[in-house]
């Protein structure tokens, strides 16, 4: 690049930062972090009605989640109201914007003529002004939108980075309303004077802007403006194929962290949403800086699969030390109410479990029993707690209550319960288990006493006698 990249992301406080919209803000940031540039967060909270500041909040909250810094911002339109209605001042000045004076009212009987003749429903240009053209009287009490002189001739053609060429005629777009009747600019002029400002290079946006981006471009040449590069990236879909919904996925990007799930697992996930690097699945954040380009983002919408993203967790689950992920079971298991700070090494106790996991939340739920009584169902009890169980139990009891706390001799100490009972090892293990943590299946035994103190252990295996 001979240029300063320049990437920005503009989300709309209407809601929450959602998966799609989290990969826009990912493919930005890698691409500006690729080569140099600068990542720019912008808030477009124009709609006032509808945006929020606990939406904001929860925006800032997501990005921050997920690592991805930004270089400048945020920046708030809203603030910038001076500003639009400079530019819009001189547009109105050089002819590339002008006052409308059709109401909304005549605006449907217009369209509803068209479309009775079989035409286009458009807005027929009656208030632009054109050589020789006598224009109306303005009405008296009517407020004017502010219209964008469209060319009338000609197509706009632009080469998207991930879609090709396209081109649309000018004659099929009419004259964009930039500006309501009380002063407030539109989205589509809004975006054009931040980009335009704030330098930017690369658009990175959902395709559901493609419809937006001749408009804009016309705009920008308007101003004189550098016209940036684009790149639309097709929609994400549900693993049914249908478009991405609560129910598979499109739900905040906290959720993701309520669910369990790392943010480089996430960003890990994401990065492969579309974009690949050959066939490499793990690819860390340091990678996905090094390599990330827009050649390699597919034009087709990609799919969700919950699976992938579990099996990425589980792997980031394992490279993470078990003192770092300590810290956010401990949170986690807090807000249940468990208190850790009394009880096995929780440090430990990751180390023996993490592997078995494919998100923090199994993690937390396998981990809880051990700081406090689980619950035995009566299945359980039924199947493995016998009187012949119970009786091994007993046997068992009797050696671990002055064994050496360490895993050998426990481990011998269960043998030596097996050998003098003549049974196999799952015939004691698996009652003690089920007795210790109310579950069949744990690590190895010997390691999870090992874990727990002698009296908890005791105490446990009396209470099932």
């Amino acid at each position: 690049m001979t240029q300063i990249v320049r990437t920005r992301f503009a989300p709309s406080p209407t809601g929450f930062l959602h998966i799609g919209g989290a990969r826009t803000a990912l493919f930005s940031w890698a691409f500006a972090r690729r080569f140099g540039g600068d990542f720019v967060l912008r808030i477009e909270d124009t709609d006032v009605a509808r945006s929020s500041q606990e939406a904001v909040d929860a925006i800032l909250e997501s990005m921050k989640w997920l690592g991805l810094e930004w270089d400048e911002g945020p920046f708030y339109q809203m603030k910038r109201m001076d500003r639009y209605k400079e530019v819009l001042a001189a547009m109105l000045a050089d002819g590339t914007a002008y006052h409308c004076y059709t109401t909304p009212e005549e605006l449907d009987q217009i369209r509803d003529a068209q479309r009775a003749r079989g035409e286009k429903p458009r807005y027929d240009g009656r208030w632009r002004p054109e050589r020789g053209k006598e224009l109306p009287t303005p009405p008296e009490g009517v407020k004017p939108v502010v219209r964008f002189r469209n060319p009338a001739e000609g197509s706009v053609t632009w080469r998207d980075l991930v879609k090709g060429e396209i081109s649309f005629e000018n004659s099929e777009l009419d004259d964009l309303i930039i500006a309501r009747p009380d002063g407030t600019p539109t989205y589509n002029f809004c975006v054009v004077v931040d980009d335009w400002d704030m330098s930017i290079t690369h658009v990175i946006r959902g395709d559901d802007h493609v419809n937006n981006t001749p408009r804009q471009i016309n705009i920008l040449r308007a101003l004189g403006a550098e016209v940036p590069e684009f790149a639309h990236l097709s929609m994400i879909l549900g693993p049914d194929g249908q478009k991405l919904s609560k129910r598979h996925g499109a739900v905040s990007v906290m959720q993701y962290d309520d669910d369990g799930y790392l943010p480089e697992a996430v960003i890990n996930y994401l990065a492969r949403l579309g974009w690949s690097h050959g066939d490499d699945e793990i690819i860390s954040r340091e990678q996905l800086i090094e390599w990330f380009d827009l050649d390699h983002i597919t034009p087709s919408a990609a799919q969700f699969n919950f699976e992938k993203l579990d099996w990425l967790n589980a792997h980031y689950i394992k490279q993470t030390t078990p003192e770092v992920l300590a810290e956010d079971i401990a949170r986690r298991l807090a807000k249940r109410g468990v208190e850790t700070a009394q009880g096995p090494s929780l440090v430990t106790l990751i180390g023996l479990y993490r592997d078995r996991a494919s998100t923090l939340v199994q993690l937390a739920d396998a981990l809880e029993a051990f700081y406090r009584e689980p619950v035995i169902s009566e299945e359980l009890a039924i199947q493995h707690l016998s009187e012949a169980s119970r009786g091994a139990l007993a046997k068992l009891r009797g050696r671990l209550a002055d064994v050496s706390w360490e895993k050998a001799a426990l481990s011998q100490s269960i043998k030596d319960t097996c050998t003098e009972l003549g049974v196999k090892m799952p015939q004691v293990a698996i009652p003690l288990r089920v007795a210790l943590l109310g579950v069949p299946q744990t690590p190895s035994i010997d390691a999870v006493l090992e874990a727990m103190s002698r009296e908890a252990v005791l105490a446990r295996i009396d209470r099932v006698l």
